[in-house]
């Protein structure tokens, strides 16, 4: 004879039938208990499976991908004396690391041709933090691409949050387009950015948000044209905030970021495309953070300014 449950209990049958002592009728005591163990057998099995599959976490990283640190300077330093200073330590800092990984340094359009000069020969390379959409012509403040070019340039950053989201401009995903177009046209190689806004991670659109970013920024961009082309995800809301994504929250949206380049381009390209972490990278989390299989480096920020940080972060562990 089965004992009565408790009132309390969150189980305890509704009274579908008039009358002081309803009693459930015995299929649906049958059907209770077969879903019990079903449910049993579900969770048992997802637990299992995400046993076998956490060392997948720890595999070695795909392709011939090389690590690839990139310094973002934004509008600093103030002048080209500091900014002269800066990339020779970054030279030295980069010369003597042993790991065989690329670096950069991206620079405003006044210090471009000088850091050029200075970095010549060096490990590190240059990049411009925009560019124009025209070649020439009567577009005040623009810079083309062969302008870029001539200087000694190898990188453009394209689509950073802050020419995205009102920093300095409100541009359009057709904009980076057309960008990425005139970039590989010149021969040049693009860091591609992408990332989701507070708003965006916290209704859990991350993942679809980069997907859309990826879609219209890289519309048209051949496989071949891949090889030149890096994807640097900065969540907006980790952005010179000094909150950063746990390595763990980086690594799940890289790895859809490789699976949605997998669709875009097939798996042969997908493996063999860079992607950095960008949101408040510092020498204490650099670490964990290039650990992660599907993170191929970082575009550092602030820490990129302080040759000390940048130093350490070049030289992860």
């Amino acid at each position: 004879q089965r004992l009565p449950l408790r009132k309390s209990s969150p189980f305890r049958p509704r009274n579908r039938c008039p009358g002081p002592h309803p009693r459930r009728p015995r299929i649906l005591d049958s059907m209770f208990s077969l879903r019990f163990v079903l449910t049993t057998m579900c969770v048992a099995g997802i637990a299992a499976s995400n046993t076998m599959m956490a060392p997948s976490t720890m595999r070695l990283r795909g392709g011939d991908r090389k690590y690839f640190i990139a310094g973002n300077w934004k509008m600093n330093p103030a002048t080209l004396d500091e900014a002269k200073t800066l990339a020779a330590d970054v030279v030295k800092s980069a010369n003597n690391c042993k790991r065989d990984m690329d670096v950069a340094v991206c620079c405003p359009y006044p210090f471009l041709a000088t850091v050029a000069e200075l970095t010549k020969g060096s490990k590190v390379s240059v990049g411009a933090e925009d560019c124009f959409t025209e070649d020439k012509g009567a577009f005040t403040g623009g810079v083309s691409v062969a302008q870029i070019k001539s200087v000694g340039c190898k990188y453009v950053v394209i689509g950073h949050s802050e020419r995205r989201h009102g920093n300095i401009a409100s541009e359009s995903d057709a904009t980076f387009n057309l960008k990425t177009r005139k970039v590989l046209d010149a021969g040049l190689e693009v860091v591609f950015c992408i990332g989701e806004t507070k708003e965006e991670y916290e209704a859990k659109l991350n993942k679809a948000v980069c997907a859309l970013q990826l879609s219209k920024g890289l519309a048209g961009v051949s496989k071949e044209e891949m090889k030149r082309v890096t994807i640097a995800y900065e969540p907006v809301w980790a952005i010179g905030t000094g909150l950063t994504a746990t390595p763990e929250g980086a690594q799940e949206v890289h790895a859809f970021i490789r699976s949605h380049l997998t669709e875009m381009f097939g798996a042969d390209v997908a493996s063999e495309v860079r992607i950095q972490y960008g949101g408040s990278v510092a020498p204490d989390n650099v670490d964990t953070l290039m650990g992660m299989p599907d993170i191929d480096g970082a575009l550092v920020g602030g820490a990129s300014l302080v040759a000390a940080k940048f130093d350490k972060i070049i030289n992860f562990k």
